[in-house]
């Protein structure tokens, strides 16, 4: 087993868990913070996978991971959605937001 890519693969789903648990408390500065840490590992899987590849087994393991991250993906989205739309109102210089 090549553990080396799988341990990439696990080190992203572990921080787009980290991300979704900050925007279910709506942190979006660490959310942020994280989705850098996940731009850095996907680089670096990219540059390990060039010189390694997976088991047919270890393809079914990274599956059930992609499955994973692209849910909780989905889910922080879905949580944006409404940040992102207020913060194109006061972009737009029509703040929602009541002070």
């Amino acid at each position: 087993m090549n553990s080396e890519l799988l341990n990439y693969y696990e080190a992203i789903e572990q921080a787009s868990a980290d991300m979704l648990t900050a925007a279910r408390t709506g942190n979006w500065d660490e959310v942020v913070k994280l989705e850098g840490a996940c731009v850095l590992l996907i680089s670096q899987l990219k540059a390990a996978a060039h010189q390694n590849h997976l088991a047919p087994g270890e393809s079914q393991l990274k599956t059930r991971i992609m499955q994973r991250i692209l849910l909780n993906d989905a889910e922080i989205r879905h949580l944006a959605e409404p940040w992102l739309e207020d913060l194109d109102h006061v972009l737009k210089g029509k703040s929602r937001l009541v002070h």
